[in-house]
């Protein structure tokens, strides 16, 4: 996969985009819902970012059913996946991104974020 520099760090830029990402990172694949919980923002928006998101190039999604899932592309260049995890380590402990996982993983345990995620 040939990621362009320019089209990475555009897609980095917004603040929504990248907490995304920084989910992802680790290559868990996360429902549309599991995301919106984590984020505590409306689905359309966090929507909105994903298609970016896709077509960047940055993540490829997975219908089933009503649900869509979304990982981080499997081909990414190893550069690319390099400054994800370094920004991944760099966020530990700042908000809102540590809330983010704080909220996902919570969700996890209790079963809540996602009713086609069970």
């Amino acid at each position: 996969m040939n990621m362009l520099l320019e089209a990475f760090t555009k897609a980095l830029s917004d603040q929504t985009r990248l907490r995304i990402l920084l989910l992802l990172v680790g290559g868990d694949e996360r429902c549309v819902c599991e995301l919106t919980q984590a984020l505590e923002l409306a689905q359309p928006k966090i929507s909105r970012h994903l298609a970016i998101l896709r077509e960047t190039g940055l993540l490829l999604d997975r219908k089933s059913g009503l649900w869509v899932y979304y990982r981080l592309h499997p081909e990414l260049p190893q550069w690319a996946l390099d400054v994800l995890a370094g920004l991944q380590t760099g966020s530990l402990g700042q908000e809102p991104f540590a809330g983010d996982g704080v909220r996902l993983a919570a969700a996890e345990r209790l079963d809540t974020a996602c009713p086609a995620c069970d």
